[in-house]
């Protein structure tokens, strides 16, 4: 599938406050905590817990929430399918859509039962 401008515009006014409790019941779901699941996403973009929650609190807007991340140097690592689409291949304008892709998959792995080693990429050396 490939990314349109309008799309990634849609993710990103998205409200971050209303998909992260999707985010938590898919994985308490799965047996998974909401510790893990902001290990997850302190690794991928930065923020500790209470960075998190203030983002939480203020609504921010995935653009926002991205533009204020610190996206870990091994993201590059995340490849794979959400959603249809090919994180590897979503073209490099849509810089916001490929990093909600990337959190995604992160958070889809944590559900599917993958260990935490795994889903926080380490450079092969």
């Amino acid at each position: 599938m490939k990314v349109t401008t309008e799309k990634n515009e849609k993710v990103a006014s998205m409200i971050f406050a209303s998909i992260y409790p999707l985010y938590l019941n898919r994985l308490e779901k799965n047996g998974r905590t909401k510790d893990e699941l902001n290990q997850v996403i302190e690794w991928f973009t930065g923020f500790d817990n209470n960075e998190l929650q203030t983002l939480i609190e203020e609504k921010v807007t995935f653009g926002t929430f991205f533009q204020k991340a610190k996206i870990h140097p091994n993201a590059h690592l995340i490849k794979g399918v959400v959603c249809g689409y090919r994180i590897e291949d979503i073209e490099d304008e849509f810089e916001l859509y490929k990093q909600c892709r990337r959190m995604e998959k992160l958070i889809d792995e944590l559900a599917r039962g993958r260990k935490m080693e795994k889903i926080l990429r380490e450079e092969k050396k």
